[in-house]
């Protein structure tokens, strides 16, 4: 164990040396993992075929040059692609060799008995395509091997084997070495690539679950879901929604007064207080704008308890303000509108789009925010008649609002004691 753990990082280090041969600094990890892969199997096979020959030629066998060969087409190829980096040309000259040089010395052996399965080796052809570019690429390689296999077989059973004669030993352990070596070279191949492609599936399972929840971070889920399975425009008509404007007084004069990172600092606390609060009562976040908050209930879900759901948001809004710990330690104050009525709902855009919404209730709950008064949520009839059972109202009066002339508004004070209780 300890020979083992000494001999590893010397081993591991070479490995590294040698997959980085070809390697660009502009290559993405996988042009990385795929070209250090191919120069791996390359230089493994090179001490086979040098080995293979000098067995042949040492019982006088001339098939014994045809590995050599082979190992100096590749060695040769290699030292091109450390300098050219052309992936495909020493992809191609890789699987032109394997698919000739084995196969054909077929033919001088005696055909398939008597190349004790050296054909074998050429199925590295399309089995390196199939792992480096496609089926489709690696079908015709297949097909190109199974002919030059079989042509070569035949050729070699009717022209019999060029002397001199390998004894019987030696071609059945030939068999045998070529059967475990070359299939330990096609395993090592498509495992390395399986473990490549299981990381790769796992990373994009990753990158898909991450896009997935910015995807959710920007649009309600049923909305997200329906975008993902459906280009058509998403627009929808909710006859009863209630929506809230939150905007804090002041802010301007007082950001003035601080540093960026202070009044960023502020709006994301007080922000991320109010999406907590959002996601506690069910409701939709829609946008944030500048210092303005706006928050539905009733959609893209419709629900009965909408203005409900709003006026006990409204209410934690305003308490938070008012704290001494975060938030409310500015001092600072809200002012909050609140409507309710028939909205338009949509997703705009092609490019950081939204969800968002439409209609006079929408611009309504905008007038009853911006006329309204600081630390007060203010609200309007269609409202107080939704909430007028479970909260006590104040009668704020008619009001002037530009553009709508005069709106009967009320102030939300809080639940009524008895609903309370």
């Amino acid at each position: 164990m300890d020979a083992l753990s000494r001999i590893r990082p010397p081993a591991e280090a070479a490995i590294g040396r040698l997959g980085a041969i070809g390697a660009d600094p502009g290559d993405d990890d996988d042009a990385r993992q795929r070209k250090a892969l191919l120069v791996l199997i390359s230089i493994l096979i090179l001490p086979v075929s040098a080995l293979w020959g000098a067995l042949y030629l040492a019982f006088g066998s001339p098939v014994g040059y045809v590995p050599w060969v082979y190992f100096a087409i590749i060695a040769g190829s290699i030292v091109v692609f450390s300098r050219n980096r052309d992936f495909r040309q020493l992809l191609r000259t890789g699987q032109v060799a394997i698919l000739l040089a084995p196969t054909l010395s077929m033919i001088p052996l005696g055909g398939f008995s008597g190349a004790a399965g050296v054909g074998f080796w050429g199925i590295l052809a399309p089995v390196a395509a199939l792992v480096f570019t496609d089926a489709r690429d690696a079908a015709r390689w297949f097909i190109a091997w199974v002919v030059v296999f079989l042509g070569a077989g035949i050729a070699g059973e009717l022209l019999g084997p060029t002397p001199p004669l390998l004894p019987a030993w030696f071609t059945s352990t030939m068999l045998a070495l070529n059967v475990v070596v070359g299939g330990t070279i096609v395993f090592t191949l498509l495992a390395v690539f399986a473990e490549q492609r299981r990381a790769a599936v796992a990373a994009l399972r990753r990158e898909q679950a991450r896009a997935e929840n910015l995807l959710l971070n920007i649009l309600p889920a049923s909305i997200a879901d329906r975008l993902k399975d459906d280009s058509q425009t998403i627009a929808d008509q909710f006859t009863s929604a209630s929506i809230l404007f939150a905007d804090v007084v002041d802010f301007t004069p007082w950001s003035e007064r601080r540093s960026p990172a202070e009044v960023v600092g502020f709006l994301d606390d007080l922000f991320s207080r109010f999406d907590d609060l959002a996601e506690e009562y069910g409701l939709e976040k829609i946008k944030t704008i500048g210092d303005c908050y706006m928050v539905a209930a009733g959609v893209p879900t419709p629900r009965s308890d909408h203005a409900r759901a709003l006026a006990l948001v409204a209410l934690d809004m305003v308490a938070a303000m008012r704290s001494t710990d975060g938030v409310g330690s500015v001092g600072l104050e809200i002012r909050v509108g609140i409507n309710s009525g028939p909205v338009v709902a949509g997703v705009i855009g092609r490019k950081r789009f939204l969800y968002d919404l439409w209609g006079d209730a929408v611009n309504t709950a905008s007038r009853m925010e911006s006329h309204g008064t600081p630390g007060r949520i203010q609200v309007t009839r269609a409202t107080r008649d939704l909430l007028a059972d479970e909260f006590d109202l104040e009668r704020r009066g008619m009001i002037p609002v530009k553009g709508k002339g005069d709106i009967e508004a009320w102030y939300l004070v809080g639940p009524k004691a008895r609903a309370a209780g």
